[in-house]
């Protein structure tokens, strides 16, 4: 019996994070992030909805956590392009928007409402047409261009992106390929950012568990090499290429 439970120890597949959980520092406080990243400025973040609680999702400030993370880097990576992949209403889109130079490019990718049994199932929502980028329309952010394809059959064409922020589809498969087509346009300093990556959280969402299982993979195959930065209490990862 003793032989079989170590038979079973030793032959046991390792964790299937193992890559993800080596290479993900947690940051404490966004003071701490600030000073790995070596940011400045502080980012516009009185959006009244970042502080509203509505579910247990939103526990321990969750959403201002995220926009800490996301429009930190917007802000102080002065960026020319920015990718957004998962438009969705556009609330994220808007404040990007506000938080980059006029004259940077957002584009902002969704999967058109007639495609949307194509595209993955972990996604937040189905959105018409009409839906789709709907607040940031509304606010009249002049530096967005709507891109309306899915991620999977999308060949950018936009030169060189210096921030990205990964929120499509949540199945490993589309966040595995949504990032390699950002590898391939970015360069050294580039900053991609996944939504829904918390690997403490992967028992709890299978959300966040399949996102992490698509970033892991990527550096199981080679693709990732430095660490990811998450700043606790948020579902974001950070990666500088």
């Amino acid at each position: 019996m003793i032989l079989k439970k170590l038979r079973n120890l030793i032959c046991r597949p390792k964790h299937q994070l193992e890559y993800l959980r080596s290479k993900t520092l947690t940051v404490r406080d966004v003071n701490s992030l600030n000073i790995a990243m070596g940011w400045s400025k502080t980012p516009y973040l009185e959006y009244p909805h970042l502080f509203e609680f509505s579910y247990l999702e939103d526990l321990n400030q969750r959403k201002l956590r995220d926009a800490e993370v996301i429009l930190g880097a917007a802000l102080n990576s002065n960026p020319k392009v920015v990718v957004e992949i998962g438009t969705a209403e556009g609330r994220m889109t808007s404040m990007i928007s506000e938080n980059i130079p006029d004259s940077s490019r957002l584009y902002t990718l969704n999967i058109p409402p007639e495609e949307i049994k194509l595209g993955g199932k972990l996604v937040t929502g189905a959105y018409s047409e009409d839906q789709i980028g709907r607040i940031y329309k509304e606010k009249g952010c002049k530096n967005v261009i709507q891109i309306l394809k899915n991620s999977k059959n999308w060949e950018p064409n936009i030169g060189v992106v210096n921030m990205a922020f990964i929120d499509g589809s949540h199945d490993a498969e589309f966040v595995y390929s949504d990032t390699l087509k950002i590898l391939k346009i970015s360069e050294p300093g580039t900053i991609i950012i996944w939504h829904d990556f918390n690997p403490y959280l992967i028992a709890n969402y299978a959300w966040i568990k399949s996102v992490c299982l698509g970033v892991d993979q990527l550096f199981r195959d080679g693709h990732l090499v430095n660490k990811v930065l998450h700043l606790q209490d948020s579902w974001t990862g950070l990666y500088i290429v």
